[in-house]
């Protein structure tokens, strides 16, 4: 079963002919495999240089900024070849809610960075929910500027995950539709999926370890500039084989390919 989840940032103003509600900030698949024992999310930079059906070239993020979540998808799956089965939209506020109401997520960071009213040492840092909140928005100031912002959101959902499993929450039915309760909060989900679907879903994967997630970021070329826009350019040839493998249910086995696009244990 495949997800695309999407954070949108709605601190941006429309452009002419674009979609009030803003352009995508956080662009992530979310595939759970099939015998549910392993699961990968994998980040699509927001500044991806990709075709938009009907639009032509362009950053991925303006694909919701034109037509919301459906030319989005259609962007998505146009590019990977992969059957977008449900979509979940984030709401970066609910998940900080989420976040007191377990009470502060652990996050390890590699060099002391500042944003906002907060200073994040290197090493463990447990954030409250506006904590988290100007950990996760900080893109100036870090070496890898917005890829460094993705690994952030990856830790996050990872350590997020990690706590969730730590109080068996995915074994014991009644946490389950407690936390399941909390994080519907925070997400909103396309109609075909109900809470009954996501309680389902939810305790299929109670089997599944922190360590059988996987987290990616889709390979990029690098960066450059289209017009007055910088923008980041995928690597078709790497991002095939990724995107393969995704499709064939055979990412988890073939993980080590992709080292250099995984979550380090470290983010910056």
């Amino acid at each position: 079963m495949t997800f695309l989840l999407v954070g949108s940032d709605t601190r941006v103003a429309a452009e002419e002919g674009e979609d009030p509600s803003g352009r995508s900030d956080a662009i992530m698949i979310a595939r759970f495999s099939g015998d549910r024992e392993h699961a990968q999310l994998i980040s699509i930079p927001r500044d991806s240089w990709v075709d938009i059906p009907g639009r032509g070239m362009n950053k991925i993020n303006a694909a919701y900024a034109f037509g919301g979540p459906s030319l989005l998808i259609q962007t998505v799956e146009q590019l990977t070849q992969i059957r977008i089965d449900h979509y979940l939209a984030i709401d970066f506020d609910g998940l900080i809610q989420v976040t007191d109401d377990l009470g502060g997520v652990e996050v390890l960071v590699a060099e002391t960075t500042s944003n906002g009213p907060y200073t994040f040492p290197a090493g463990v840092n447990t954030l409250s929910g506006d904590e988290a909140r100007w950990y996760l928005g900080q893109r100036y100031g870090l070496p890898g500027g917005d890829f460094d912002r993705v690994r952030r959101q990856q830790e996050y959902l990872r350590s997020l995950f990690t706590k969730l499993f730590s109080t068996n929450t995915f074994t014991d039915p009644g946490r389950l539709d407690d936390a399941l309760l909390a994080v519907t909060r925070a997400v909103a989900v396309d109609d075909t999926l109900g809470n009954r679907d996501l309680f389902g879903l939810a305790y299929s994967m109670r089997n599944v370890r922190p360590a059988d997630v996987e987290f990616f970021t889709a390979p990029v070329l690098g960066t450059g500039m289209e017009g007055p826009a910088s923008v980041v350019y995928l690597d078709a040839t790497t991002g095939e084989r990724m995107w393969s493998y995704l499709r064939n249910d055979s990412l988890a086995p073939n993980a080590g390919e992709f080292a250099t696009q995984a979550l380090p244990d470290v983010p910056r």
